[in-house]
């Protein structure tokens, strides 16, 4: 399938059979989500995969007990920057700089500049900010599981305060933004399996400006 008919072929699964994907699939997805675009390539977030079933039963509370938590095969968590700081912004662009093997102070300037804005806006502007950077990886990681035909279901009802304790997040720095439950659909008794997908009409959509 090209990316549309995978698109078309998607929707928000709500009953998973509980069979395990295939690692490459997985790791697939994986480097997906890891390719995706960032403001100023910073990618302020990391991913967690939770397999274990006994971790995930403790999950599943923490996710108002939506049944994909535990019938998925995978549970993936977005977790992005509580903060930026500059020592994060020169560590991100140290390690650019080495890997294309140019001078580690070429873009000091840059560096600052990117701080001077960051650093007054404050803590809670920076986190939603490193949150919206996690959600393009995460867009990134639906299309890619659609094209493996992997079915997922895009989840920001769950508690991430409770799940950030749970997962230890705020000793790493990070905060939960969103969770992608993956695995494959129980056709037979999901209600949503063939239901039409319905969107905007495109003349609705798109506003064309010329």
């Amino acid at each position: 399938m090209n990316l549309l008919e995978s698109l078309e072929w998607r929707y928000a699964t709500k009953k998973m059979n509980g069979s395990t994907i295939p690692q490459e699939k997985l790791d697939y997805i994986l480097e997906a989500a890891r390719l995706a675009p960032s403001s100023s390539g910073l990618q302020p977030y990391e991913v967690f995969v939770i397999s274990n079933k006994e971790l995930l039963e403790k999950i599943k509370p923490i996710a108002h007990n939506q049944n994909q938590i535990t019938e998925s095969s995978h549970l993936l968590v977005w977790a992005a920057w509580d903060g930026y700081s500059l020592e994060k912004i020169e560590a991100t662009f140290h390690k650019l700089l080495a890997e294309r093997g140019l001078p580690l102070n070429k873009m000091d300037d840059y560096k600052k500049m990117l701080w001077n804005i960051y650093e007054p806006l404050g803590k809670d502007w920076q986190s939603v900010h490193a949150a919206k950077q996690a959600y393009i990886s995460f867009s990134i990681a639906i299309a890619a599981a659609a094209e493996q035909q992997v079915d997922a279901t895009p989840m920001e009802g769950f508690n991430p305060e409770e799940l950030d304790k749970f997962l230890g997040l705020r000793e790493k720095g990070l905060k939960s933004a969103v969770i992608l439950p993956l695995g494959y659909r129980d056709a037979t008794n999901d209600w949503n399996v063939n239901l039409k997908k319905v969107r905007k009409p495109m003349n609705e959509f798109v506003h064309v400006l010329n």
